[in-house]
């Protein structure tokens, strides 16, 4: 299998960071936003439920209306690719049977062969949580595939901001999403930084390893 080496790994995550200004006459090539794409598609998540939805602004209007509701930062209508990670609401037991019957699917084993999950599923996620702790839990999920999605960005040599900055209420109003039931937790802007992106050329600032990393 043909994988990135450590080195390509680490210089990629050195090169990568929370782009403040974007090219924006630079498009992603459609291959390699399909590449993207997949690799949400593909983010791991507790028990494998996949309580989210990836939403892909494309209108420019939209666009225009979420910077609005962004204070005005300009990635939002620079990037070459806006993604709203939203989650779903109100999660009951026909969301945990939509992936056990998705699991039967795949794999080709009976739903019934499914119901020892099932049981730590509903157990878990439907009978040990009220529906605020539902909620916190469902949307920390959104945040690793937000990760897969930067780490897969620069992987392509693909620049990548993560965005908390926006008022989640405008944006699930201007997107439709409290009727779909889902509520936007987080933004990822994608595309290529500006030449004129200040921040671009500044060494990265991380701990040293010896301060974050405890081994036991």
């Amino acid at each position: 299998m043909k994988t990135a080496t450590r080195e390509q790994l680490i210089d990629q995550l050195n090169w990568r960071y929370a782009t403040k200004q974007f090219d924006a006459d630079r498009q992603i090539d459609p291959a390699d936003w399909s590449t993207l794409e997949e690799a949400l598609q593909l983010s791991p998540s507790s028990l494998g439920l996949q309580l989210w939805k990836f939403v892909v602004v494309e209108d420019p209007e939209v666009r225009e209306q979420l910077k609005a509701a962004s204070w005005g930062q300009s990635q939002i209508t620079d990037a070459s690719k806006l993604v709203v990670l939203a989650v779903k609401k109100n999660i009951t037991e026909k969301d945990i049977d939509a992936h056990l019957q998705r699991i039967s699917e795949v794999r080709g084993v009976p739903v019934e062969a499914l119901a020892p999950l099932r049981e730590m599923s509903v157990g878990s996620v439907i009978l040990g949580k009220d529906d605020a702790a539902r909620d916190v839990w469902a949307s920390r999920q959104v945040y690793i595939a937000l990760g897969n999605l930067l780490t897969s960005a620069a992987l392509l040599g693909i620049d990548a901001c993560p965005m908390e900055g926006f008022s989640p209420a405008d944006y699930d109003r201007i997107l439709g999403l409290e009727e779909k039931g889902l509520g936007s937790v987080v933004v990822a802007a994608i595309g290529y930084r500006s030449s004129q992106d200040k921040y671009a050329g500044l060494p990265k600032v991380r701990f040293p390893k010896e301060e974050v990393l405890l081994h036991v």
